[in-house]
């Protein structure tokens, strides 16, 4: 049997983890990120994968920073052949990367080098872009720098949210990996160095990200609520209130309304964006309240505000 040590955290990388083990695959530990607080409660909730890694008694490791970590030597010290990550969410030092006997792989979910970086399916969907997929890669010091082992593309569709496409990718990254390691393994694989011209990078989604300003075009608007659902959100600040939207749809009309006012306050809550666009605020969450559908909103609280009113906070 292969060794290998798995890294990963949310649910791409569990799907990934399974599928090494049920295609046996020796599994001889799993390193995923610290258990977080979640929730209003703050309950401490472990990572999918360790949730993974639990139900197929593997040894976990967590620790807050590997580089620095004792639990460095003791994975070096498993001499394992494969290094796999996949979403892990940390940069590994090179020595631990250079003590896989036959290689460390990385599974990528964008067609690098465009989305290095660690919101690579967020920023697919914020950009507006109508394809992405994965690359399987060989690791190295650089953040996702490494040569090419495998691609394949997936159609990016109307109605996905970042939700959807994770679990999408994650099959894709599982399927696709699957294929490559025999030949990763026998040393028939081929790599291509990623081009260097090409590089766009994905950083991590910030605080600032995630709130909706009303400069942005519908389309901008749309795009980046299907980006961020289901975790972190994004959010408006309606007359001084925090309000996180889930759902929109972009409309074909335009208005004369200045950017951020009420274009309808009857059977939709339709806002006026940047270029005279009009989005749907078709399901929207006020603080401290559930989800609701967003002409729910307006037959309720909402219908104080006035049509023509700019209700969007800069």
């Amino acid at each position: 049997m292969t060794s290998v040590i798995f890294l990963g955290t949310p649910n791409f990388g569990a799907t990934v983890l399974e599928g090494l083990i049920k295609n046996s695959y020796q599994v001889l530990a799993v390193v995923t990120q610290p258990d977080k607080k979640v929730g209003r409660k703050q309950k401490l909730t472990p990572s999918p994968v360790k949730e993974m890694a639990q139900k197929y008694d593997l040894p976990i490791y967590q620790p807050a920073r590997l580089p620095r970590s004792e639990e460095l030597d003791t994975l070096i010290n498993l001499h394992a052949d494969l290094i796999i990550t996949a979403a892990y969410g940390q940069f590994l030092p090179t020595k631990f990367l250079k003590s896989a006997k036959i290689a460390a792989v990385n599974v990528h979910g964008s067609l690098l080098p465009k989305y290095r970086g660690g919101a690579p399916i967020q920023y697919s969907l914020i950009n507006g872009d109508k394809e992405t997929g994965v690359t399987i890669m060989e690791m190295v010091k650089e953040m996702d720098a490494g040569d090419m082992y495998a691609q394949e593309k997936l159609s990016i569709e109307p109605d996905d949210i970042a939700g959807s496409l994770f679990e999408k990718m994650a099959i894709l990254g599982r399927d696709l990996l699957l294929k490559t390691l025999p030949s990763i393994i026998d040393g028939s694989c081929d790599k291509k160095p990623q081009d260097t011209s090409k590089v766009v990078f994905s950083p991590n989604i910030s605080k600032e990200q995630e709130r909706i300003t009303k400069d942005m075009t519908a389309s901008q608007v749309h795009n980046l609520i299907r980006g961020l659902n289901p975790d972190p959100g994004a959010y408006l600040i309606i007359n001084g209130q925090r309000m996180k939207v889930w759902a929109s749809e972009v409309t074909n009309e335009t208005t004369q309304f200045p950017a951020g006012a009420l274009v309808d306050n009857h059977k939709r809550f339709a806002v006026s964006f940047a270029d005279n666009t009009v989005l749907n605020l078709t399901e929207i969450q006020p603080t401290g309240k559930k989800r609701m559908a967003g002409r729910d909103y307006m037959n309720g609280k909402g219908s104080s505000l006035k049509l023509g009113e700019v209700i969007i906070d800069d």
